[in-house]
């Protein structure tokens, strides 16, 4: 039930999207993410499911085969990414500045930038200058855009007392040296704001990825122990029909 409304709410945001803004950026779409992910949690579930009620065994160890592979992926990425530090943070930069690029190519894309910009309290990748990546906001003296040496209004401070969003409150900030900007907008970037949240909450995300793993575990011993009692009641079945056709049963 769960992968068929992520499947609805990703099918209905594609939906209301005008065709060429879905088209610009579709590798970072987060809604064709949540199709991608309810179809394969739909269809992983639904093997299962119909398996257990059916007690089939083809549907039943397509469901483990699939858990245990899930489950190796979420390891070696977790290994992976402790032991080659550098080449993931290397590629969450190379992410964050594909995402600056097309800030406003897609609307989704373009809300999260500014809520992780928000929350973290940054600007940037690496500082608030690389929004000069993107095309609206390009520092060249030849870029006719309005938002010319800008950033977007989620890099500027808070002002608690502020009722109504400033959207312009980033203009012309990249123009500004680090210092006179700070008195404005976060000038760190994003990236070492993540990094250091990360270790600052290992036991966090430690938790979090067991409590993702143990159902996972869990289901595949099920599964497992499952296949086995119906096997061991086929071999039943077939061991009494052999001994009902001995005539001296």
């Amino acid at each position: 039930v769960i992968s068929v409304v992520m499947v609805a709410v990703g099918v209905y945001a594609r939906l209301l999207k005008h065709a060429e803004a879905a088209m610009a950026c579709l590798a970072v779409d987060p809604a064709v993410l949540l199709i991608v992910v309810g179809v394969l949690t739909f269809l992983i579930t639904f093997c299962g499911c119909v398996g257990s009620l059916r007690e089939n065994i083809c549907l039943l160890q397509t469901f483990s085969v699939c858990l245990t592979v899930v489950f190796l992926l979420q390891l070696a990425a977790g290994v992976l990414g402790f032991v080659f530090s550098d080449k993931a943070r290397g590629k969450v930069s190379e992410i964050i500045n594909g995402a600056i690029v097309h800030y406003r190519d897609d609307l989704d894309l373009q809300n999260l930038i500014d809520f992780g910009q928000k929350e973290f309290s940054c600007c940037g990748g690496v500082s608030y200058k690389d929004w000069s990546q993107n095309m609206y906001f390009n520092c060249t003296a030849s870029n006719p855009s309005r938002e010319r040496c800008s950033v977007p209004f989620s890099c500027c401070l808070h002002d608690a007392g502020q009722a109504v969003i400033n959207t312009m409150c980033g203009h012309g900030m990249q123009a500004r040296g680090y210092l006179e900007a700070s008195a404005f907008i976060h000038t760190n970037g994003c990236i070492d704001k993540l990094v250091n949240w990360t270790h600052s909450n290992l036991f966090l995300l430690g938790g979090i990825t067991l409590g993702l793993a143990l159902p996972q575990l869990v289901g595949i011993v099920l599964a497992q122990l499952l296949i086995n009692q119906i096997r061991d009641q086929i071999k039943l079945q077939l061991y009494n029909q052999q001994h009902r056709a001995d005539p001296w049963y």
